[in-house]
């Protein structure tokens, strides 16, 4: 399995990127069951086709020089997910920084967090169906305000926020899965089945 490629994902997905950690911590702290390697593919079908699974990548290079390790799965656009996972309890559980992004053009429905060693530091939701933002916490960065985030959000505020701009930020704070297609793999994908 070690000589594939790697396979891309990111449309109508939602992903957390975990700096410095290997799946195996990220697998712990999440309480997630193993269900060991599998190859791109499959288990990149196997996140977007299911609603209980999980992949993890191997630590891929990314944003300021640091290596992320990518979480996968339809499971983390769930109402269960959302209630159960806590990103700041989880950055803190691993000792690092944790991002969470999620993007569904159908309703347009995206999405971005950070947290750090047990802080949120940024939050941001988004439906353009009704044009409300859901999420609204810490003050936009440099990236957010590229992808057309005000630095403030007052009630006359208009806020439009495409799937591209969840990969822009994506991308300047981590990487943006889309790109990883057709890059030589580090490894195998894990697999793991949600709490």
């Amino acid at each position: 399995m070690s000589d594939q490629t790697m396979v891309g994902f990111g449309a109508k997905q939602a992903w957390l990127a975990v700096r410095d950690a290997e799946a195996a911590e990220i697998i712990n702290a999440m309480e997630l069951r193993d269900l060991g390697p599998v190859p791109w593919r499959d288990g990149v079908d196997l996140a977007y086709l299911t609603d209980d699974r999980l992949v993890i990548t191997p630590p891929l290079p990314g944003a300021d020089a640091a290596v992320w390790t990518l979480v996968t799965g339809r499971w983390l656009l769930t109402p269960a997910a959302r209630a159960g996972l806590d990103l700041a309890d989880l950055s803190e559980s691993l000792g690092t920084e944790v991002q969470s992004f999620a993007t569904h053009r159908v309703g347009e429905v995206h999405s971005w967090r950070r947290a750090v060693k047990g802080t949120l530091i940024r939050a941001f939701g988004y439906i353009g169906e009704s044009g409300d933002v859901t999420a609204w916490h810490g003050t936009p960065d440099e990236a957010e305000r590229a992808a057309g985030l005000p630095a403030e959000l007052d009630d006359d505020t208009t806020v439009i926020v495409s799937e591209r701009d969840v990969l822009r930020v994506a991308a300047a704070w981590s990487i943006d899965p889309t790109g990883l297609t057709g890059r030589r793999a580090a490894g195998p994908l894990r697999a793991a089945a949600a709490p």
